[in-house]
């Protein structure tokens, strides 16, 4: 089958940004790309369009270099807590997951859209403590966030072990908490 060759005006995933020439099925430029304007067949005269079309996507195209510079430079001087619930041995219940972190960058950064998939995460966070999470902004910008786990069991200023010769805080009247029973194995 013949493919035809048409001009993008505006950038299509999966397909290329706006002033590229890509060569597509007959029906899909008939169909679709033309009828939406979103390409034009590819003439002498469409050709001479495609200077303003390159001018076009180089604008676009500095704009959001700019845009993910100054994005990366904010995320960068962000310090981030988040809750893990754990049990009381410290065990998580669930886990920290690139859309946690994509809701509470979005509200840190009030307004500032982050996708969850532009977070990098090999698997979601099940453990506490620092960790440093990058973020791809742009295909050549990565921005670095830093991020600290905090267990849910153990809250901030709440002391983690009772002073030595405290006294345990007296049971409600009527109140005995019951044995737990050992089951053999």
């Amino acid at each position: 089958m013949a493919n035809t060759q048409v001009i993008l005006t505006e950038p299509i995933p999966g397909l290329g940004a706006e002033a590229d020439v890509v060569k597509v099925k007959p029906g899909y430029a008939r169909n679709f790309l033309i009828p939406r304007g979103k390409a034009f067949e590819v003439t002498p005269s469409s050709l001479k369009q495609l200077n303003h079309l390159k001018a076009k996507r180089a604008e676009r195209e500095a704009r959001e270099l700019n845009d993910a510079e100054e994005l990366a430079r904010r995320i960068n001087k962000l310090r981030i807590t988040l809750v893990l619930e754990t049990g009381e041995t410290g065990k998580a219940f669930g886990s920290i997951t690139a859309k946690d972190i994509a809701d509470r960058l979005n509200t840190e950064l009030g307004g500032m859209e982050i996708e969850r998939h532009r977070i990098v995460l090999e698997r979601p966070i099940k453990d506490t403590g620092a960790h440093d999470i990058e973020i791809k902004l742009h295909h050549d910008i990565v921005a670095h966030l830093t991020l600290n786990i905090k267990s849910s069991a153990h809250p901030a200023g709440e002391e983690t072990a009772a002073a030595p010769g405290a006294a345990e805080p007296a049971p409600e009247h009527g109140f005995r908490p019951k044995a737990k029973a050992r089951h053999a194995k």
